[in-house]
């Protein structure tokens, strides 16, 4: 499966965590997240409002290169919004 969208940051303690952005759909974002620590993707922890951030910053930059529809750019806004409710 392709990813929508890949970036790698680095932690505080020298790890590098990829995430990876899936859009599936008309309203669904699939988070995928490693860390050079670890052997396996996680699936299951839910993004972070830094994550969202990052991912919102990301997406609309893209959007400005003609890289990504303006269709992701509100599901990420309207989705970042529903999370921060959560």
């Amino acid at each position: 499966m392709k990813a929508d969208l890949e970036w790698v940051e680095k932690l505080e303690n020298r790890v590098k965590r990829t995430v990876r952005i899936t859009f599936e759909g008309h309203d669904k974002i699939k988070w995928q997240f490693k860390r050079s620590d670890e052997e396996f993707w996680d699936y299951d922890t839910p993004p972070s409002a830094d994550d969202w951030e990052a991912l919102e910053e990301k997406i609309d930059a893209l959007y400005h290169r003609r890289r990504q529809p303006y269709k992701h750019v509100e599901l990420v806004k309207k989705l970042r919004k529903e999370a921060a409710q959560n």
